[in-house]
C-alpha cells in the first residue's frame, strides 16, 4: 500500500510538523488579552476612586475631601484613568473604540497608565509631607493608589506593539518602549478620509481642548497642583503620540492650514474671556510677547542657521526707541507718537541695527560668529547703562531706565481700563494679550510667507550646506544679511508692545542670561525646545519655558539646574524639538528612508551555490 505524504510536510491534518499553529489574524492571545483587561478594570477602579475623599482635612491645595466630587488632582487621575481605559477597550477591539490607536495598541495603554500611576502617587506622596504623614489619607487614597498600582503592572505585562498580533518574535522590554516612544510614530493602518467639513470640525475640537488645557494648566495652584498637572501632561502627550492620533491630526492640519491657523488664533484671543482678573492675564501677555521674539529668532536660527547669542538687544533697540517716542516724562527726547508710529519706529530701529550689526559680522561663521552676537548684546546693556548723563549724553536715564510710560489710546479704547465685552470683562493686561495677539500674527504672516518663499528655500539651503548653495549660485552673505534684519525687525515689534506692558525700559531687562525671561539664552532654548525652521514649535517653547518659571516660583533656587536636566532629557529623547520639521525627523532618527535599495534578487548566492553545488 502506497502512503501519500502531504505536500507541505505535514501530517495531513493542516498542521505543518515541528511548527506551532498560527492564531488567526485579529485574535489577541491570552496573556495580552487578559492583561488588557486587568489594566481596563484597574484603571475603570482608579477613576471611580476620585468620588472617594483622599483626605480628611481641606489643608492639601484642592480640597480633596469631598465625596462623589473631584477636586484638583483627582481630576487629573480621573482624566487619566478613563484615557487609559479607552486605549485598553481599543487594544481589546471593542467596537467603536478602534480609532483611538490607529498607530499601535500596546504603547498608548503603558504611557497612559504610567502617567495615571504617576500622578496618583505624586498627589497621595504630596499629601503625606504637607500634611504629616500617611495618617492623613482615607480610604478613597489608600484604594486609588492600589489601583493605579495594578493599572500600571498590567500594562507593563503588555508586549510590544505589532502590526499583526500573529507575527513572531522578541519583544522589546518595558523600559525600551517607553524610550522609544518620542521617536516617528508610523500609521498601523491607513487613516480613512473625512469630509472637508467633518476635518475642519477635528480642528475646532482639537484646538478647544487645546485652550481647555492651558486654561486649567496656568489656572492650577502653584506647588503640588501645577506639579501634578505637568507630570500628566509631560505623559499623556507621549501616549497620544504613540497611538497616532497626534499624527492624524498633523495630517490634517496640513490639508487645511489656513483654517488651523485661524483657529488657533480665535481660541488664544477666547483666552482673557476666561480670567476674571489680571494674575493670569500678565502671564498670557508676556508668553505672547517671548513667543513672538522667539518666532523673529527662528528666522535667523531655524531658517537661516545662524547662531545668534545676543537676539535679546533687538528687542531692547525696540523697546527702548518706542520709550524715548511714546510720552514718557523721562525721556529725553519728550515725543508722543501715537502707537503705530511707535511700532514702526521700534521695528525701524531694530531693523537698522540688525544691518549695521550683520554687515561687519556675518562674514564670521559657526562659534565666531556667536561670539560676536554675544558681545554685541552685552554691548547694547553697557551701553545703555552709560548714557546717564554722567558717563555719556544723557538718553536713557541710565539704571533707572525709561518708566512712566502711559497706557496706549488706540481709536479712544484707552488699554490701561478694563472693559466690558459680551457680558465678560477684559482687564487691562487681557487688552494688551488681545494687542499682542494682532503683533504675533503679523510676525506668523510673516514667517510664513517667508519660509515658503524662494529666499526661505535658501535659507534652508545655506543652513543646510552653505558650500553647496554658493556653488548653485545663491548670494550666501546678502541672504544671511536678510535674515538678520528680518529677525532684527520682527523683535522690534515684539519689543515695542513689550514696554507698554511692563510701563519701563531697563537695562537689566535685555541680559544674555537671567533669572526672568526674555533672555538671549531662554529665547534660544525656546527655538531648539519647540523646535527649529518651524512655526508652530518656537511659540511651544516659548510658553513652556514661560509658563512653569512663573509657576514654581517655589523651586526658584532649582530652576537653572532642573532647566539644564531637562534639556539633557530632550536632546537625548528628541533632539530634533517637541514640534519637529521633517528634515530633523529624518536627520536624527533612522527611518531608512534614505537607504539605497537592495535590487539584488533573494537568495541570488543562495541559489548559485546550490545549482554549483548539483552540477
Amino acid at each position: 500500500m502506497t502512503t501519500t505524504t502531504p505536500a507541505n510536510g505535514g501530517d495531513g491534518t493542516g498542521k505543518t510538523a515541528g511548527t506551532t499553529p498560527r492564531r488567526r489574524p485579529g485574535v489577541l492571545p491570552l496573556p495580552e488579552r487578559g492583561a488588557l483587561l486587568t489594566t481596563a478594570a484597574a484603571a475603570l477602579a482608579t477613576a471611580a476612586s476620585t468620588a472617594l475623599a483622599w483626605t480628611w482635612s481641606s489643608d492639601f491645595p484642592g480640597d480633596l475631601t469631598y465625596y462623589g466630587s473631584p477636586a484638583g488632582l483627582q481630576l487629573i487621575t480621573l482624566a487619566g484613568g478613563v484615557l487609559t481605559l479607552l486605549f485598553a477597550l481599543s487594544g481589546l477591539g471593542v467596537r467603536g473604540f478602534g480609532w483611538l490607536t490607529p498607530a499601535g495598541r500596546t504603547a498608548p495603554v503603558l504611557f497612559a497608565a504610567v502617567a495615571t500611576f504617576a500622578v496618583t502617587w505624586f498627589t497621595l506622596g504630596a499629601i503625606a509631607v504637607d500634611l504629616g504623614g500617611l495618617v492623613n489619607l482615607e480610604a478613597g487614597g489608600f484604594i486609588a493608589g492600589a489601583a493605579a498600582l495594578v493599572t500600571l503592572l498590567g500594562a507593563l505585562g503588555l508586549p510590544a506593539d505589532r502590526t499583526d498580533p500573529a507575527e513572531a518574535g522578541p519583544a522589546p522590554g518595558a523600559w525600551h518602549r517607553f524610550t522609544g516612544a518620542l521617536a516617528p510614530v508610523p500609521l498601523r493602518k491607513p487613516a480613512r478620509r473625512l469630509p472637508s467639513w467633518g476635518e475642519i470640525l477635528v480642528i475646532a475640537a482639537a484646538v478647544g481642548a487645546g485652550l481647555f488645557v492651558f486654561t486649567y494648566g496656568i489656572d492650577a495652584e502653584d506647588g503640588p497642583p501645577f506639579v501634578g498637572y505637568l507630570i500628566f501632561v509631560a505623559l499623556a502627550v507621549p501616549a497620544l503620540l504613540r497611538a497616532g492620533l497626534i499624527g492624524r491630526l498633523t495630517a490634517i492640519t496640513a490639508r487645511h492650514r489656513s483654517v488651523a491657523l485661524a483657529a488657533a488664533f480665535v481660541a488664544a484671543a477666547c483666552f482673557p474671556l476666561t480670567q476674571d482678573t489680571d494674575q493670569y492675564t500678565i502671564i498670557g501677555a508676556n508668553i505672547l510677547i517671548f513667543a513672538t521674539v522667539a518666532l523673529g529668532l527662528n528666522v535667523v536660527v531655524g531658517l537661516a542657521g545662524l547662531l545668534d547669542l545676543g537676539y535679546v538687544a533687538f528687542l531692547g533697540v525696540g523697546a527702548y526707541a518706542a520709550a524715548l517716542v511714546s510720552g514718557s516724562p523721562e525721556s529725553a527726547l519728550g515725543l508722543h507718537f501715537p502707537f503705530w508710529a511707535a511700532l514702526l519706529t521700534g521695528a525701524a530701529a531694530s531693523l537698522a541695527f540688525g544691518v549695521l550689526i550683520g554687515a561687519p559680522t556675518l562674514r564670521l561663521r559657526g562659534d565666531y560668529l556667536a561670539i560676536v552676537t554675544l558681545g554685541f548684546g552685552e554691548i547694547f546693556r553697557i551701553a545703555m547703562l552709560n548714557l546717564n548723563g554722567t558717563t555719556g549724553p544723557d538718553v536713557t536715564n541710565g539704571a533707572m531706565g525709561i518708566p512712566n510710560i502711559p497706557n496706549l489710546v488706540i481709536f479712544g479704547f484707552n488699554f490701561g481700563e478694563p472693559h466690558e465685552f459680551l457680558g465678560f470683562t477684559i482687564a487691562t493686561y487681557g487688552n494688551y494679550y488681545l494687542l499682542m495677539i494682532f503683533v504675533t500674527a503679523i510676525v506668523v504672516l510673516v514667517f510664513r510667507r517667508a519660509a515658503a518663499s524662494r529666499i526661505g528655500r535658501a535659507w534652508i539651503a545655506i543652513r543646510e550646506d552653505e558650500t553647496a548653495a554658493v556653488a548653485m549660485g545663491i548670494n550666501s552673505f546678502r541672504l544671511r544679511l536678510l535674515a538678520f534684519a528680518l529677525g532684527a525687525a520682527l523683535a522690534g515689534l515684539a519689543g515695542t508692545v513689550h514696554v507698554h506692558v511692563v510701563t519701563t525700559a531697563t537695562p537689566e531687562q535685555f541680559q544674555f542670561a537671567g533669572p526672568t525671561p526674555p533672555n538671549s539664552a531662554f529665547l534660544l532654548a525656546a527655538v531648539i525646545l519647540g523646535g527649529m525652521g518651524t512655526l508652530s514649535g518656537p511659540l511651544v517653547g516659548a510658553a513652556l519655558l514661560f509658563l512653569i518659571p512663573a509657576k514654581l516660583d517655589f523651586l526658584q533656587d532649582y530652576q537653572l539646574l532642573l532647566f539644564g536636566l531637562a534639556l539633557v532629557l530632550l536632546m537625548r529623547f528628541r533632539p530634533e524639538g517637541l514640534i519637529p520639521d521633517r528634515r530633523k525627523q529624518l536627520e536624527f532618527h533612522e527611518t531608512g528612508q534614505l537607504d539605497v535599495p537592495d535590487t539584488r534578487l533573494p537568495d541570488a548566492d543562495q541559489a548559485l551555490g546550490g545549482s554549483q553545488a548539483k552540477a
